[in-house]
């Protein structure tokens, strides 16, 4: 496994890569799906407190449980999610959303995604 700070694609024109602070990725699993076209891709994400993540997409789905602490999800048009250790949420697929740790100890949770092979995993949202 590869400990690595979450990385967020910015789109202009060719791609640049933005290190968001207080959030950290450990990649867990990059397979191929039995979906023609897709691959699934799980992580854990570690957020400390008062940090998160801007408004993005996936090209795919995805599916967060929460591990500890409190994380907040908040799908642009909806009202926010506020998730505690043993919940998950579901994200369809190009929904617009940020995420955040609102509490005062570490979050952290697993994403699982599945998404079209060999397309940036975040897109940030205009």
């Amino acid at each position: 496994m590869k400990t690595t700070p979450v990385f967020v694609l910015a789109l202009l024109g060719a791609a640049a890569w933005a290190q968001v602070a207080g959030v950290r990725r450990t990649d867990l699993l990059r397979h191929d799906s039995v979906v023609p076209g897709r691959e699934v891709v799980q992580v854990r994400v570690d957020v400390d407190p008062g940090h998160g993540v801007p408004r993005h997409t996936h090209p795919g789905d995805e599916v967060l449980y929460v591990l500890e602490g409190t994380l907040e999800y908040m799908p642009d048009g909806q009202a926010p999610v506020m998730l505690k250790a043993g919940q998950s949420v579901f994200i369809p697929a190009g929904t617009i959303h940020a995420a955040r740790n609102p509490g005062t100890g570490d979050g952290a949770g697993i994403a699982t995604y599945i998404v079209e092979k060999g397309k940036p995993l975040i897109k940030l949202a205009k």
